[in-house]
């Protein structure tokens, strides 16, 4: 009997869901961890151009490799295939969509005082940039899995589908983090709210995984 058909006989609940959503957010520690190897050989990322390229590149690969990780484990532990629904985009999905977008990108310029691919291109320069924003890219997918994972576990608690709650999760998850690593409640407050949009996003997209991803991604990058 494969795994899949032995989440039919196992009752499945949203705890299942949510232990895989936490597992997408625990994946960002592996650039803690990183950053605490660099420390000890001495190598500063944040002052050494290539040391920084360096970083994100192997950040880029933990967290890829990482994310299909949790996507496996997720998959065998709940019988959830996040791959498996496929539905076109209406031109009712695309304007919400852009919506959110617009809103997405309000709120960034609030916090970063500009256009906030604009002003990183001028704050790291043209190289960096194109690492920063790969590194962002699958920073992205993994979001996207904490997003739908967690949407799942509310789902099966509340048995409703049209609630960002994926977002909602990522937001405290999230918003908590940045408050702690950045020790600003506002940056905290800005990523809560990015969150939930990531989340509508899923909800938006009648909860198709290959359609989310980008969607996401872009939300994120800009």
């Amino acid at each position: 009997m494969g795994k899949v058909d032995e989440m039919k006989t196992k009752k499945v609940t949203g705890f299942d869901y949510l232990w895989v959503a936490l597992y997408a957010c625990a994946v960002f520690a592996f650039e803690l961890l990183l950053g605490a190897i660099e420390a000890a050989l001495g190598i500063h990322p944040g002052t050494d151009i290539t040391a920084n390229i360096v970083h994100l590149i192997i950040t880029t690969i933990g967290w890829t490799l990482l994310g299909f990780l949790v996507l496996w484990i997720g998959r065998n532990t709940t019988g959830f295939d996040v791959w498996e629904k496929r539905t076109g985009v209406t031109r009712r999905q695309v304007l919400f969509l852009i919506i959110a977008l617009v809103v997405n990108i309000i709120i960034k310029e609030i916090a970063w005082g500009g256009f906030k691919p604009y002003m990183e291109y001028l704050h790291i320069g043209p190289v960096l940039f194109i690492f920063q924003y790969i590194y962002y890219a699958v920073e992205g997918f993994v979001i996207s899995i904490a997003v739908v994972y967690g949407h799942m576990a509310f789902e099966k608690w509340t048995g409703k589908e049209n609630m960002p709650f994926g977002g909602i999760v990522l937001a405290l998850v999230w918003g908590l983090m940045h408050i702690l690593t950045k020790g600003s409640v506002a940056d905290g407050l800005f990523a809560a709210i990015g969150a939930i949009l990531m989340g509508a996003a899923y909800t938006i997209l009648e909860k198709d995984y290959r359609k989310t991803i980008p969607a996401v991604i872009l939300m994120f990058m800009l």
